[in-house]
C-alpha cells in the first residue's frame, strides 16, 4: 500500500524540476517519502491460540509495530522491531482465547508512518488439558510468572490467566525457564540410554538449539544458563566406578556426581569441572536412600550461578552445601554449609544453615538467596545470606516462610525481585508466593497449584529473561 498521495507528490516534484529553466544552486535533495506497506495478512497460531502473526511487505521503514485490540479500540501495541529486508513477520502475544481482534501494522521512518489495512482475526479455544489458575493478593511485582506444569511450559499474568504456553509432546520434565538470551529452555525426558538435551523455545514458538553436555554426559534438568553471546552453562551427570571398600561399600561402587560445563555458541568446551577431581566421596553424609541406591546419588547438583567476580557457584543438594569454584583453575574456593562448611555462622543459624536446598542464586556481592527445603523444623523457607568471604563469616539476613507450614521435600526456588520482593516456589509442597521486603505475602497462587519446580518472574512476553533476575 502506498502512502496517500505519495506517488503523485513525487511525480509533481520531478516535473517541476524539469520545467524550471534556471540554474541549480546545488544538488537536488531526494524527496522524503514515507514507508510503503503491501500485502499485509494476519494468521492465528494453532500451536498457541494466544499468539498470532502479522506478515507484510515493507519498504523504507526504520521500525515496525502492530497495534491490536478490539474493533472499537486498538489500544495495545507490540514492541518495535527494525525490519530486515523487504518483509516482516510480527508476533502478537498474550491474547485472550476465543476472542475477536483487529490488528494494524504501522511502519515508520523519519519521513513519516504508513499503516496497513485493518486485519480481523479470532483466536481459538484453549486446549482442554491446559491447567488453569487463580491468584490472591493486590500488590505483586509487575510482569508475568513462568513455570512448568504437566506437558506445558506456561506463563501467567498476575490474575492467574495463562498468557503464553508451549506443549511438549513427550512431557516437559518439570523445569521451564526464561533465559538471559531471550528464549525459554526446558529439559524434556529422553529415552533410556539416550543422552538428552536442553531445548530452546523462542517466544514465537519456534524451536531453537538443542544443548547437551560434552563427553557423552547426561545434562541435568535442574538448571542451566543460556548466555546472551550464545554460550551456555550446564549441569551434567557423571558416573564413575570408585573403590569405596574403606567405607563398607564395594570396590566397584557406581557413583553419580554433578559436573559443570561451559560451552561456547559453537559447542567448544570452555570449562569442564568434575567433583570426582576436587571433592572426596563420603557415604556417611548422605541420606540412606541416596547412599544405598544402585548408583550412589552423591552430589545432586541442582543450581548454578555466576558470582559478581565471574567465578562459579553450585548448589549440591545431597551435600547440603553451596560450593564456589574458580573458573580458570577449577579449584574449590570455599564450601558453605554441609559437613565441610568453612564459614563461621552467626548465633541465629543452626549447625547446618540449610538442608537439601534448591534454587540458589547470587543476588549481589557476598549475597546468596536459596530455598531451604528441610533445614527448619516446621516448614521450608527462602533464606538470604550475607557472606564475608575474606573472614569466612556468614549471616542470615532475611527469611521468608509459609504461614501454612509448607514443606518442600524436593524442588522449589527463590528469586530476588525489585523493591526487595522475593518470589518463592515451594516445589513438591505446592505453592508459589511473592513476599515484600518486610516478609508480608503480597501475591500467591490460590489453592495448591501442584508441584512447581521453578517459578520465575519476567517483565516481557517478547523478550523473556532479558534484563530479568534469574
Amino acid at each position: 500500500m502506498r502512502p496517500p498521495g505519495g506517488h503523485s507528490a513525487l511525480l509533481g516534484a520531478v516535473l517541476a524540476a524539469g520545467l524550471c529553466g534556471c540554474a541549480s544552486e546545488g544538488p537536488i535533495e531526494p524527496a522524503c517519502t514515507p514507508p510503503v506497506v503491501s500485502h499485509a495478512a494476519v494468521t492465528a497460531d494453532p500451536a498457541n491460540v494466544l499468539r498470532a502473526f502479522v506478515t507484510a511487505g515493507v519498504q523504507g521503514a526504520d521500525s515496525v509495530v502492530v497495534r491490536f485490540g478490539t474493533a472499537a479500540a486498538r489500544d495495545s501495541v507490540t514492541p518495535s522491531v527494525a525490519p530486515v529486508g523487504d518483509s516482516v513477520r510480527m508476533p502478537i502475544l498474550g491474547l485472550e482465547p476465543s476472542h475477536a481482534y483487529v490488528a494494524q501494522l504501522v511502519a515508520s521512518s523519519s519521513c513519516g508512518a504508513t499503516t496497513s489495512d485493518v486485519l480481523a482475526f479470532t483466536t481459538g479455544a484453549l486446549p482442554a488439558d491446559l491447567p488453569s489458575y487463580s491468584t490472591l493478593g493486590t500488590s505483586p511485582s509487575p510482569g508475568y510468572v513462568v513455570f512448568g506444569a504437566g506437558s506445558y511450559g506456561l506463563v501467567i499474568d498476575n490474575s492467574g490467566r495463562v498468557v503464553w504456553y508451549h506443549r511438549f509432546p513427550n512431557g516437559l520434565g518439570l523445569n521451564f525457564q526464561a533465559q538471559p538470551n531471550g528464549r525459554y529452555a526446558a529439559r524434556p525426558p529422553s529415552p533410556a540410554g539416550v543422552a538428552g538435551t536442553w531445548i530452546e523455545i523462542a517466544p514465537t514458538g519456534e524451536p531453537g538449539r538443542s544443548l547437551g553436555c560434552a563427553r557423552g554426559l547426561q545434562p541435568r534438568m535442574h538448571d542451566m544458563i543460556a548466555e546472551a553471546d550464545g554460550g551456555y552453562w550446564l549441569l551434567c551427570d557423571e558416573v564413575r566406578t570408585v573403590d569405596l571398600s574403606g567405607q563398607g561399600a564395594s570396590r566397584e561402587t557406581r557413583v553419580s556426581g554433578t559436573s559443570v560445563q561451559h560451552r561456547s555458541a559453537a559447542g567448544d568446551v570452555l570449562f569442564d569441572w568434575s567433583p570426582f577431581d576436587h571433592l572426596a566421596i563420603e557415604l556417611g553424609v548422605l541420606d540412606d536412600a541416596d547412599r544405598n541406591a544402585t548408583v550412589v546419588n552423591w552430589t545432586h547438583g541442582n543450581a548454578l550461578d555466576l558470582d559478581v567476580d565471574g567465578n562459579l557457584l553450585v548448589s549440591f543438594r545431597n551435600l547440603n552445601e553451596v560450593t564456589k569454584i574458580d573458573i580458570r583453575t577449577g579449584a574449590v574456593l570455599w564450601r558453605f554449609g554441609g559437613a565441610h562448611n568453612q564459614f563461621a555462622l552467626d548465633d541465629i543459624l543452626p549447625t547446618l544453615p540449610f538442608v537439601h536446598q534448591h534454587g540458589m542464586r547470587v543476588v549481589g556481592s557476598g549475597q546468596l538467596l536459596l530455598l531451604d527445603n528441610l533445614g527448619q523444623a516446621l516448614s521450608s523457607r527462602a533464606e538470604r545470606y550475607a557472606l564475608d568471604e575474606a573472614r569466612h563469616a556468614a549471616r542470615l539476613s532475611d527469611a521468608y516462610g509459609s504461614t501454612a507450614g509448607i514443606v518442600a521435600q524436593v524442588g522449589g526456588t527463590a528469586q530476588a525481585l525489585a523493591s526487595g520482593h522475593t518470589l518463592v516456589s515451594f516445589g513438591s509442597g505446592g505453592g508459589v508466593v511473592e513476599y515484600d521486603a518486610s516478609g508480608q505475602v503480597v501475591w500467591r497462587l490460590a489453592g495448591n497449584p501442584g508441584y512447581v519446580f521453578r517459578a520465575q518472574r519476567i517483565r516481557s512476553l517478547y523478550q523473556p529473561g532479558i534484563g530479568d533476575p534469574r
